[in-house]
């Protein structure tokens, strides 16, 4: 007997509605007119899904704007201030604010998430501390990454790099690196992979965060990946000198990075925060072009990168949102365009964190119903989430807006 039924969805790409079968956290059942005298949750016709997946987030310095000075919002401003700020951070600071964006994040219909927490001096393992707290307390709703990153450099600080093997050795899931932020950004590249290979783990690195084509950190990134052998177990974030070059150069890029087998994670709430601030008119939006890389084989996403901080002075964890701003900014209509920023939030997402993705017979009853048709008017109107379940348990309801016309 099944232990619930979700009835009357729709699925994308598939004739419907459709009834949901659950039994022991996993889809027993996916048919249309489903019989069984299980309890039942009618959803009216909506869209439902297997939520969507956060690959870059930084709940640990979430929330911080009340701490912090934003003056230029630059990006060098933003690292001085963040790093400021967390040397005062404490476990219970970070747990609070992080457990905020979380359940927002839920309520958003967020099943999975990669957050970066950075451990270095200033910050010590107390954000670390929290976020592994975090992950434990609100696995019944939400399943996170934990990735121990180098935000302020490691050869200018070797101090760092036993902190993240520590770190590593303590429960983080992942490393990641930010070469930008390195007097050595060659050398800092090559640190992060021998911490990722003597802990088995993957790598996300934060990088080319400009729009000067020079000096990028990629063909470094791609080496390191072929040599050692990472295909399928390397990201970067920001990317954003592949706005600045032209379409040709780009797509010699894409080509490498698909063949070395590099995901590449756009972040268009912040890139179009912090860049372009020298430019008085013509501002560029500063955001990698991903249907290109897309276009050539790349694995490519659209994450919310920070929330609330000196990196992005807004945010509450939609990443309905974030791929309608994705979509907006790179001047998407096409369906099949559209239909691609939905993958980036949600399918392309769970493949760059290698984890299982579907609604399909015998997957985990990840399941997420949106105020919606289907994916297309999901990202084009930014509709709601109304429900979601993890392991079949839900986790949120949102009753749909209904309006209170005058009597008579």
């Amino acid at each position: 007997m099944l232990d619930l039924m979700i009835s009357n969805v729709r699925i994308a790409n598939r004739d419907g509605p459709f009834d949901v079968g659950i039994k022991d956290g996993r889809i027993a059942a996916l048919e249309t007119n489903l019989v069984s005298d299980a309890p039942r949750q009618d959803m009216c016709g909506c869209f439902a899904f297997a939520g969507f997946i956060d690959s870059h987030i930084h709940l640990d310095k979430a929330c911080i704007l009340d701490r912090c000075l934003i003056c230029e919002g630059t990006l060098g401003e933003a690292v001085r201030e963040t790093a400021k700020a967390k040397s005062a951070f404490t476990v219970e600071d970070v747990y609070a604010r992080a457990a905020r964006v979380i359940e927002s994040a839920v309520v958003n219909g967020t099943t999975a998430m990669r957050t970066f927490v950075e451990i270095d001096p200033r910050a010590g393992f107390r954000s670390f501390e929290a976020i592994r707290k975090i992950k434990h307390e609100y696995r019944w709703a939400i399943d996170i990454q934990i990735c121990a990153f180098a935000q302020e450099g490691l050869t200018n600080e070797p101090e760092t790099a036993s902190m993240l093997d520590q770190a590593l050795g303590d429960g983080a899931d992942l490393i990641g690196g930010c070469p930008y932020t390195d007097p050595d950004p060659q050398a800092h590249i090559r640190w992060i992979f021998d911490l990722a290979e003597r802990h088995g783990v993957d790598v996300d690195f934060h990088l080319d965060f400009d729009l000067n084509p020079a000096n990028s950190a990629i063909p470094a990134v791609i080496a390191e990946t072929q040599r050692r052998g990472y295909g399928g177990r390397v990201s970067i974030g920001h990317a954003t000198k592949l706005s600045a070059i032209p379409k040709q150069e780009v797509v010699e890029v894409a080509m490498r990075l698909a063949d070395a087998g590099i995901a590449v994670t756009v972040l268009p709430a912040t890139d179009m925060f912090l860049l372009g601030r020298d430019r008085d008119h013509l501002i560029p939006r500063g955001i990698a072009p991903a249907l290109l890389l897309a276009t050539h084989g790349v694995t490519v996403t659209a994450a919310t990168n920070n929330v609330l901080n000196p990196f992005t002075p807004y945010g509450d964890a939609s990443l309905g949102r974030i791929a309608n701003l994705f979509a907006n900014a790179a001047q998407l209509s096409r369906d099949e365009d559209i239909a691609t920023a939905f993958d980036m939030v949600t399918g392309n997402a769970a493949r760059l964190m290698r984890r299982e993705y579907a609604l399909q017979l015998g997957a985990p009853a990840d399941v997420v119903i949106l105020d919606a048709a289907d994916p297309l008017s999901a990202i084009r109107e930014v509709r709601l989430p109304i429900a979601g379940w993890k392991s079949g348990r839900q986790t949120f309801s949102r009753p749909r807006a209904c309006l209170l016309p005058p009597p008579g």
